[in-house]
């Protein structure tokens, strides 16, 4: 059974997190959620009323984590899922996360990142990976997108590769289809090549 990291921690949007860990489970994936420290998370639902500019944030259910950041061996995983909400802004400041985040890139393993999940890449200290790349995120994330020197797509999904980002949680349903398409596609490759 092949594993599919998942890296959050307080305040991820709800659906952003529970979706995708859902569906890994519905297709017999082993889903891991990893946070900064193991804990249970405080998720949050995030929706948008008629005349605000931005959109409103209440507390939601309650999530555990499997294991903390340094715990993380990278190289255990198929691939990497990075929901939004406001977890990314503060769990992008975790030491252990850049290590974590280049071994996927480094790997060339399936990374799907949904919403204001783009945020975490800014960790890295090199964004040469996001050069020439297209990516799309949540609109207020578009200045994230485009300091790592990627294009910004105005669609809501968008695959580049192995990259697949999605604009928000209503998106869950392609972004979720195209990111378990690279991890079966993966897996058949990785399949053939040990096969005599």
């Amino acid at each position: 059974m092949s594993k599919v990291l998942i890296v959050t921690g307080d305040a991820a949007e709800v659906l952003e997190v529970y979706y995708p860990y859902y569906r890994l489970l519905e297709e017999g994936y082993e889903a891991v959620i990893a946070s900064p420290t193991q804990k249970t998370l405080h998720t949050v639902c995030h929706d948008f009323i008629d005349g605000w500019d931005t959109y409103t944030e209440k507390p939601a259910h309650l999530l555990q984590s499997h294991l903390g950041f340094a715990d993380v061996d990278p190289s255990e995983y198929a691939a990497l899922i990075i929901p939004g909400g406001r977890a990314p802004e503060y769990i992008r400041g975790n030491a252990e996360l850049p290590r974590i985040l280049q071994h996927f890139i480094d790997a060339d393993k399936p990374i799907g990142a949904i919403c204001h999940g783009a945020q975490v890449f800014l960790s890295l200290s090199d964004y040469s990976y996001f050069n020439g790349r297209t990516m799309t995120a949540y609109n207020a994330s578009r200045l994230e997108v485009e300091r790592l020197g990627a294009c910004y797509a105005d669609e809501t999904l968008h695959v580049d590769g192995k990259l697949v980002t999605g604009h928000a949680w209503p998106d869950l349903p392609g972004f979720m289809r195209e990111f378990l398409k690279l991890v079966r596609q993966d897996a058949a490759q990785t399949a053939e090549a040990i096969t005599p």
